[in-house]
């Protein structure tokens, strides 16, 4: 068994979801569905790795460019029964819980517009698998009060909270 890293490549300021889900071939429409019934204006890629048969790489979207960048990154991961989608004109905050509603959908290991790199295990017999997610950086300190404050306050400046 190998455990390998393997970065998410995409444009600094995209955002993204990863996850996993069962039953390729209905996945890969639902998600489409879920995406533009929760945000009709999001433009998005998705890919979806299939666990058995032919074990392809479904790809749905609405944005050849986007579709593209989520093949790449899917092939890349490799793993059985996983998804990801990259999206502009949306944050992943506008379609997650529409994405976590999908009835294939098992989990989300993350929803980020960070740097990225999956987690991977490979077991030569059986496939690979993911293990989990580096998002980001590591954390660098506790916020004072300042910035506690500055917290609150954009998050009311943008509409996201009342008071």
């Amino acid at each position: 068994m190998d455990i390998k890293l393997v970065e998410v490549k995409k444009p600094e300021e995209m955002n993204f979801i990863l996850g996993t889900a069962h039953f390729a071939p209905k996945s890969a429409e639902d998600l489409y569905e879920a995406l533009v019934c929760s945000m009709p204006s999001i433009k998005f890629g998705l890919a979806f790795c299939e666990g058995s048969d032919e074990r392809l790489v479904r790809v749905e979207g609405n944005d050849e460019n986007l579709k593209v960048l989520a093949a790449k990154n899917a092939f890349k991961i490799g793993a059985g029964h996983s998804f990801i989608i990259f999206m502009k004109g949306a944050f992943p905050l506008n379609v997650l819980n529409a994405v976590k509603n999908v009835r294939e959908v098992c989990g989300v290991f993350c929803a980020t517009g960070n740097p990225t790199k999956v987690i991977v295990v490979e077991d030569e017999d059986s496939g690979r698998g993911i293990l989990g997610v580096i998002d980001g950086k590591k954390a660098s300190r506790v916020e004072n009060e300042n910035e506690r404050k500055e917290r609150i306050s954009f998050l009311r400046n943008i509409g996201y909270k009342l008071r």
